[in-house]
C-alpha cells in the first residue's frame, strides 16, 4: 500500500528568502563592483532575494537583513548566531570552525560512511552525531517535503518568567539588570537619607529611621587609670 503523499503549504517550507539563499553563486567577483578591491560575492540579502552581494552593493541595502555566508572545505557556510534569528535550524548538525558555530549550507554527499557510524543525514548519507537527522539547510528542506510534521523552520517562541516572549538569555540578562538597578537605587537613597554630624557620627535624616536602627549603643568611656581591679587589696599610706 502506498502511502498518501502530504502536500504542504510554502508557508511551511520555510521563508521566501530560503531558497534563493541556498541556490545563489557566492564567491564570484562582483558584476557591478569587479574591478574594485574585495568585490567578492559573499552576502545575501534576505529582504530583495537576489543575487549574492559584495560589501560595496551594502550601499544600496540599507536597514535590510543582510547575512554573510563563509567557507569551509569548498562547502558554503553561515554562522549559527546569523540564521537562527531567522528560521529553526533544529535536527541539523553545527560545527565550530575558527571558534564560531557554523551550519552548512547545502548537502555534502558521503557515499561510504566511516567505520562506527551509526547515524547518518536522512538526504546525502554523510556521517551525523546521533542527535541529529541533518546536515545541512537544503538537507533539511528537502525532508520536510517529504511531509513530515516535526520538522518546521518556523521559530518557537520562548516564554520568560514574566510571560513575555524572548529567549532565555534575554530575561535572565533583563532580570539580573533589573535586579542590579534596583539594589543600586536603593543604596542611592540610603545613601542621601544618611549624613554625617559635625563630631563625623553618621545620622539619620528620619525619626522612623532612627526608631529602626537597631545598632547597639556606643560603650560608655571608662578611664583605665582610675579604675581599680576588684579584690586587689591596697596598702595604708605611711
Amino acid at each position: 500500500m502506498v502511502s498518501p503523499i502530504i502536500r504542504m503549504e510554502n508557508d511551511d517550507l520555510g521563508p521566501p528568502w530560503l531558497k534563493p539563499m541556498l541556490k545563489a553563486t557566492y564567491f564570484i567577483p562582483c558584476r557591478i563592483h569587479g574591478d574594485s578591491n574585495k568585490s567578492e560575492c559573499n552576502l545575501f540579502c534576505l529582504d530583495c532575494m537576489g543575487n549574492a552581494l559584495c560589501s560595496y552593493c551594502l550601499i544600496h541595502h540599507k536597514d535590510h537583513r543582510v547575512v554573510q555566508i563563509r567557507r569551509s572545505s569548498y562547502h558554503n557556510v553561515i554562522r549559527v548566531n546569523e540564521v537562527q534569528k531567522y528560521i529553526d535550524i533544529s535536527a541539523i548538525q553545527t560545527y565550530i570552525i575558527n571558534s564560531a558555530k557554523i551550519v552548512f549550507l547545502n548537502e555534502r554527499p558521503q557515499p561510504r560512511p566511516g567505520k562506527g557510524v551509526t547515524n547518518t543525514c536522512e538526504i546525502c548519507g554523510r556521517s551525523l552525531l546521533d542527535s541529529f537527522r541533518f546536515c545541512s539547510l537544503g538537507c533539511k528542506l528537502e525532508g520536510m517535503k517529504r511531509g513530515d510534521p516535526e520538522l518546521t523552520f518556523k521559530l518557537r517562541p520562548k516564554h520568560g518568567r514574566d510571560g513575555v516572549h524572548g529567549s532565555e538569555s534575554e530575561d535572565s540578562s533583563t532580570s539580573k539588570k533589573l535586579r542590579r538597578t534596583f539594589l543600586f537605587n536603593r543604596a542611592m537613597q540610603g545613601y542621601h537619607q544618611a549624613g554625617t554630624s559635625t563630631d563625623g557620627e553618621m545620622y539619620s535624616s528620619s525619626s522612623d529611621d532612627a526608631a529602626n536602627n537597631i545598632s547597639p549603643a556606643t560603650p560608655p568611656i571608662v578611664n583605665y587609670r582610675t579604675a581599680r581591679r576588684k579584690g586587689i587589696p591596697h596598702r595604708a599610706p605611711f
